[in-house]
């Protein structure tokens, strides 16, 4: 590692400490944004939409990465910080049964309500149609996240590996809506 990322990583490091909620919810505001800015990228658009971009950075900067911070402390508190294989599958199992759900529809809504403008019985219809689906590929990709991100992350460390995680969910996200989008044309 260079010497520049050596001393990017303490800082970032030392305003986790100093700061944990705030640098939580700027750094998943920050991955929030990259995402969208790749998963527009890929699906063709010649200029970025900026107020797409910045309703997709508030989001993580507002909910995901506040989300987190509250979430895994709350898993942390709830099982006392064990890290035994049993436990662990604990965590996992009651964040894919409670989390999981909620945030997905709970992207979904914003999406297509706050980023897309749409009307709430064309974002409903949506969700019905699309959520079930969204929902069972999480839960295919998620729990191994999970495990990883419970067994291996540190308390601290658990909201930037998710949020990491995340922008490669939210790509998919992203282009599985466009994908769906070319097929009705």
């Amino acid at each position: 590692m260079s010497d520049t990322a050596k001393e990017a990583w303490r800082k970032y490091l030392i305003q986790l400490q100093a700061h944990p909620l705030r640098t939580k919810a700027i750094t998943a505001g920050v991955l929030a944004g990259c995402s969208d800015t790749i998963a527009q990228k890929i699906s063709g658009v010649k200029r970025l939409q900026l107020r797409r971009l910045l309703l997709i950075t508030l989001y993580g900067f507002a909910y995901g990465g506040p989300f987190g911070h509250f979430l895994h402390k709350l898993m942390d508190g709830i099982f006392k910080g064990k890290k035994d294989s049993k436990t662990v599958a604990k965590k996992v199992l009651l964040e894919q049964l409670v989390s999981s759900p909620w945030n997905n529809m709970f992207f979904m809504m914003y999406y297509g309500l706050i980023v897309e403008g749409r009307p709430w019985g064309l974002v409903k219809g949506k969700v019905r149609k699309d959520y079930p689906s969204i929902q069972l590929t999480a839960w295919k990709f998620w729990p191994i996240v999970g495990w990883v991100n419970h067994q291996y992350m540190p308390l601290q460390l658990r909201v930037l590996f998710h949020s990491i995680v995340s922008a490669c969910w939210g790509i998919f996200l992203n282009l599985k809506a466009r994908s769906t989008t070319i097929k009705q044309a």
